[in-house]
């Protein structure tokens, strides 16, 4: 049995089969996942991931050093782009999001140690058996949303921050019915 957010699309069940949850410790797939749920806002997931692939070809595969010199130029060829999503802000953000990134891979001395220092590097496991139990914002998701701003980060609300907190492992957040519960489980 699977986690029933992720219906019947083959695209959706891939990513909820072999992606979601895992934990992640690699830099650029972090930063990746902070910019695709801060450009899915207002929209489905579904959405994003469609476009996932249009992101890292856009984007440079997420290179953070080289989007955090993005131009006006580039703003302009991004809003071009209909294989993203064409929001002024939101592209204005992405930019924004990976200055704000590089800073903190200088103090902290990587965008992993930054996020997740918050859960102590150890994934929380949540044992949900509804998906209406599963909340879309928590207080630690509060205080990393509190804290990206402070650094200048902007769409990273405390709903973003936790869709990313489930994305990248950083809690486990499969119904305890689903087969990748125990799985995910096992590789915190």
């Amino acid at each position: 049995m699977r986690c029933g957010w992720c219906g019947t699309d083959p695209q959706y069940l891939a990513y909820h089969d072999t992606e979601w949850g895992v934990p992640v410790h690699d830099d650029r797939l972090l930063f990746e996942f902070l910019v695709l749920e801060g450009a899915q806002a207002g929209l489905s997931w579904l959405t994003i991931l469609r476009k996932r692939e249009n992101y890292r070809q856009a984007l440079e595969n997420f290179a953070c050093e080289r989007l955090a010199a993005y131009t006006e130029d580039d703003v302009t060829r991004l809003l071009a782009n209909p294989g993203i999503v064409r929001n002024r802000l939101k592209i204005a953000s992405m930019i924004k999001n990976a200055q704000a990134v590089l800073a903190i891979k200088e103090e902290f001395g990587s965008f992993d140690a930054f996020l997740w220092r918050y859960v102590d590097g150890v994934p929380v496991q949540n044992q949900w058996q509804r998906l209406e139990e599963v909340p879309a914002r928590t207080r630690l998701s509060d205080l990393i949303s509190k804290d990206l701003q402070k650094r200048g980060c902007s769409f990273v609300g405390s709903t973003i921050c936790y869709a990313l907190m489930q994305a990248v492992g950083m809690v486990n957040d499969h119904l305890m019915s689903c087969f990748r519960h125990r799985e995910i489980a096992r590789l915190g």
